[in-house]
């Protein structure tokens, strides 16, 4: 089963509106959208929730006051500064608590509290969600504000869209993937079919996908590059192009920068199902990518 994972060396290059029109181009492929952190292809496909389930990762400390004692032993033990001390007034004593966005779920209070005043139980940290959309199945996840262990969230999704792509028959799994080179892009991207690295002609998006290309080359995952609005910097795109022939399959293709591409957005629509210059492009770039057994 092949599978296409796109990523970016930052956000906002227009991976997810290249992923969203190649749904609306592919005949019998899985949706996944394995960035967690800021999921937002639902938006184009408009999914129809089928399935929902909790993420429970980790775990989290809270002080039972009434068997609190007020000994400190954990605020003195804590390395994330997350036990919360404060002086009772009229008095020697401290009021402690845990702090729930600093907590990292290490265990170290609970182990050593000597009054057994701490409960550690598993952390909810999130969602995820099978749904249908007009072009086919999808998984999508929601992790909570501030949650951990996204690189976890990140797997199921990728677990659940290649159970769904079995049971269907599907030959395509198609992944729109987080952003950056940390480990929920790891976590999307190991052991897929190829890599497709959406950058733009500016010379930060050619730094970040200088990155990208030595996260892909590392874990010898066969990656492309696709320039997206290149003609507002062309000496730029002509240097990405070089960079790319030199460190993986090259420049798979050039989408022109398009008005209509946030037009569609608005509509609710993917670029290619709106049209335009953009969707010239992208359909190109997904028959070259088929073509040429890129996927």
């Amino acid at each position: 089963m092949r599978e296409l994972v796109v990523i970016s060396g930052k956000g906002g290059t227009g991976k997810t509106s290249i992923v969203g029109s190649f749904a609306a181009l592919a005949k019998n492929a899985v949706f996944a959208d394995c960035d967690v952190d800021a999921s937002d292809l639902h938006l184009i496909l408009s999914p129809e929730i089928i399935k929902t389930e909790q993420f429970v990762s980790g775990h989290e400390a809270e002080i039972i006051e009434d068997k609190c004692t007020g000994c400190g032993r954990c605020y003195e033990l804590c390395r994330f500064d997350a036990i919360s001390r404060i002086k009772i007034s009229d008095s020697t004593d401290f009021k402690y608590s845990v702090k729930p966005y600093l907590c990292e779920g290490c265990g170290v209070c609970y182990r050593f509290c000597p009054a057994d005043a701490i409960h550690f139980e598993e952390s909810l940290c999130g969602e995820w969600y099978i749904a249908d959309t007009r072009f086919g199945h999808m998984v999508y996840a929601r992790l909570a504000m501030a949650a951990e262990n996204s690189g976890k969230l990140v797997t199921i999704v990728r677990q659940q869209a290649r159970k769904i792509a079995e049971e269907s028959g599907a030959d395509l799994i198609l992944v729109d993937g987080p952003p950056g080179i940390g480990c929920p892009v790891i976590s999307s991207i190991t052991g897929a079919t190829s890599v497709l690295i959406v950058t733009e002609p500016t010379l930060s998006g050619l730094h970040d996908m200088e990155r990208v290309l030595s996260l892909t080359s590392h874990f010898k995952i066969p990656a492309m590059v696709c320039i997206n609005k290149w003609d507002i910097n062309m000496e730029i795109s002509d240097r990405i192009e070089e960079v790319a022939n030199q460190k993986c399959k090259g420049v798979i293709g050039r989408i022109r920068y398009d008005k209509s591409v946030t037009e569609a957005q608005v509509a609710v629509k993917t670029t290619v199902e709106y049209g335009g210059a953009a969707s010239e492009d992208i359909e190109a770039i997904w028959r070259k990518m088929n073509n040429d057994k890129f996927i």
